[in-house]
């Protein structure tokens, strides 16, 4: 009897242990960062400071990989059917971790992926092309009631197309949605005077907005940002719930060994203690988050609160997109 204990303890260990030895040897190669969106945006931006500033701690690079389309779903479920080796991970944001309900995705974003921290909280702008008849977000409004039907709003992504929804619901005016792949090629189009308004994380508007190659109508959030506190919110020009979701964080495939997860999120909290990477997103108009949200257990329940307030109102607005 004690020996076929034995025996079978044995066997346990043998499958246990090449793992084991791997979560403490890790990582002993590149870590890939993917990026679901295109080379230019604000995902992409963050992605590289932060992955430049984690590989001192892990002792590898961090490689970046773009992988675009599907509003970033096709990206994601690259890591959800990735081995859970803590080799391949994502940053992930509300439009691929919250708002990719909206695209017919084959994995499951409340149970197929291991929170490893959340890196920063993004306000999120409102912004008009140069030359827009409005300069605030009351005259936007004015605008738009005077003009129905005729003003165009980027649909870059799922948080786009929701803000946009509570927009018009919220004003009770129509807007015409133009689709782009991404935030960098939409504001390219933008700065070419191709359409009049957008929604995007200040990491993409704050150098052509300081260039005066477009003007902020409003910060999208509850209340004003650290990094742009100079910048009225929807509540403050008068269109109070008007509000978008903007956040950063890092996740893995589900199944990634708890040490493995750990070591990465110690070398993403190290990096954003670094004064050097609170002033680069500072410049991007990034809050980083509060330290007890950075950890994996902060992250997962900040998820959970945003799937619990998002979902309801993606469903009631009937948002699909085959």
């Amino acid at each position: 009897m004690l020996g076929q204990f034995a025996a079978a303890f044995l066997a346990v260990l043998a499958v246990l242990a090449p793992a084991l030895a791997g979560a403490q040897s890790y990582p002993t190669r590149p870590v890939t960062l993917i990026v679901p969106f295109p080379p230019g945006g604000s995902t992409d931006t963050a992605a590289r400071i932060i992955g430049e500033a984690m590989r001192p701690s892990l002792g590898q690079p961090v490689v970046i990989e773009n992988v675009g389309g599907a509003g970033g779903s096709i990206g994601v479920a690259r890591v959800a059917r990735a081995a859970p080796d803590g080799y391949t991970i994502d940053i992930g944001q509300w439009d691929t971790h919250v708002g990719a309900i909206i695209y017919p995705i084959n994995f499951d974003l409340q149970k197929d992926f291991a929170p490893v921290g959340l890196l920063s909280l993004n306000p999120q702008l409102l912004v008009a092309r140069k030359g827009f008849p409005a300069d605030d977000l009351k005259g936007l409004v004015a605008w738009l009631k005077a003009n129905p039907g005729k003003g165009t709003f980027v649909d870059q992504n799922a948080a786009a197309r929701v803000t946009g929804i509570l927009m018009q619901q919220s004003t009770g005016t129509k807007i015409e949605f133009i689709p782009y792949r991404g935030a960098g090629p939409a504001m390219q189009a933008m700065l070419g005077g191709q359409v009049d308004l957008m929604v995007v994380q200040a990491a993409v508007t704050l150098p052509q907005a300081r260039a005066g190659a477009v003007k902020i109508l409003a910060n999208l959030s509850p209340a004003r940002s650290r990094v742009i506190p100079d910048i009225p919110t929807s509540g403050e020009s008068g269109i109070p719930g008007l509000y978008a979701s903007g956040w950063f964080g890092l996740f893995a495939p589900r199944a990634t060994p708890k040490e493995i997860v750990a070591k990465l999120n110690a070398a993403m909290m190290h990096a954003l203690a670094d004064a050097k990477v609170q002033a680069r997103f500072a410049d991007l108009g990034l809050d980083v988050a509060p330290r007890e949200q950075q950890t994996s257990e902060g992250l997962a329940a900040f998820h959970k609160g945003e799937v619990e307030k998002w979902w309801p109102i993606i469903k009631a607005a009937g948002i699909k997109v085959e």
